[in-house]
């Protein structure tokens, strides 16, 4: 049992790593010479990168729902984490980490969220370019996050 939730803690942390990767890094679109992600762009110039606002033809309001949907998956993925360790000592055996498993089910819905509405409202206008490595780790995550979810919904703290 000691094995099994040494391996659920390690996946609890891959969800947390993959997250703030997705939410921090600048690869969610790409070109040859720019790099945006939904904070801000970076346009190369010569040999170095530099930092611009995100184009006005950007919808603010579903910017703005990318950005706070994503930040809030990974509070409730930490939150998760901590409330996790705690059920850990507190919980009886043979109860289930039902506080947890709703920590990560919020947490996937909200990279969910964020990802759908990057998918769907950003970049249909032909824009040339391709999606970058962060939004590829958003979707990752949206896997983990959800087996996490499933997983610490069916666990039990089985007696020694």
């Amino acid at each position: 049992m000691l094995v099994l939730l040494a391996a659920i803690f390690l996946l609890h942390i891959a969800c947390i790593c993959l997250l703030l990767a997705a939410t921090i890094h600048n690869a969610w679109w790409m070109t040859d010479s720019m790099s945006t992600d939904i904070w801000g762009r970076w346009l190369l110039n010569g040999e170095t990168w530099n930092y611009t606002e995100i184009p006005a033809h950007y919808p603010k309001e579903y910017l703005q729902a990318v950005q706070a949907s994503s930040v809030l998956a990974c509070v409730f993925c930490i939150l998760g984490l901590f409330v996790f360790v705690a059920q850990l000592y507190t919980l009886p055996k043979g109860k289930r980490f039902l506080f947890t498993g709703a920590f990560q089910l919020l947490a996937w819905l909200c990279i969910m969220i964020a990802a759908s509405i990057y998918t769907d409202i950003f970049h249909k206008d032909k824009e040339q370019g391709w999606y970058g490595a962060s939004f590829i780790l958003a979707w990752i995550s949206v896997c983990l996050t959800f087996i996490s979810c499933i997983t610490y919904f069916i666990l039990r703290k089985k007696t020694a």
